[in-house]
């Protein structure tokens, strides 16, 4: 089999991955226990497995692993601590949100692209923004509430929150080393 070493900072811990040519950054990032980044559809259309690559919102189903090879990857997970949460995952318990929570952790990252870029958004920017999400309990609503909750939040706020990088309970080793092949079962998760 025919692999290369990646190396991926992934929510503040460094992995050396080594990855076949097919593997995708949703399959890697299971592998390494990110289990807030969902397989859905894998194929671009759910939005489940949304993060952030280098600071950019994608879908990590559309990304082949070595080409995020060098890069820092943020997940719903890496944005704040059940002790410190982050502003938009305070408002989407708040708001009652997140039912099934299969969708949740992708959600949040588009949220939070949205709101990086724009800070008071519309109904209207808010539902084009999570477009890319599907949700299949929630009807949206409750949804577009925590994103306009968060944006009032972050309003009143004096200063930015600080995003944590830190996973509740996650010791991670610097090196941490995984083999990720091109062998699918039929459930489509590397074997």
């Amino acid at each position: 089999m025919n692999t290369t070493t990646i190396t991926l900072t992934v929510n503040g811990h460094v992995h050396a991955v080594d990855v076949a040519a097919n593997v995708t950054l949703l399959h890697v990032l299971r592998n390494l226990g990110y289990t807030d980044v969902k397989s859905g559809c894998e194929k671009g259309d759910c939005g489940a497995c949304a993060v952030f690559l280098d600071g950019v919102a994608v879908n990590s189903c559309l990304v082949l692993a070595r080409q995020a090879d060098g890069s820092e990857v943020v997940t719903n997970a890496g944005l704040g601590t059940m002790e410190a949460p982050h502003p938009l995952q305070e408002a989407f318990a708040d708001a009652g949100a997140a039912q099934c929570g299969f969708c949740t952790p992708g959600m949040i990252i588009s949220a939070k692209a949205l709101l990086d870029e724009n800070p008071n958004p519309t109904e209207a920017e808010i539902r084009e923004a999570i477009s890319g999400n599907l949700c299949r309990c929630t009807g949206y609503g409750q949804i577009v509430s925590a994103i306009r909750l968060a944006a009032e939040r972050l309003a009143r706020s004096s200063s930015s929150p600080s995003s944590s990088l830190r996973e509740e309970g996650r010791e991670a080793d610097p090196q941490d080393r995984l083999l990720v092949s091109d062998d699918l079962t039929e459930a489509g998760e590397p074997s």
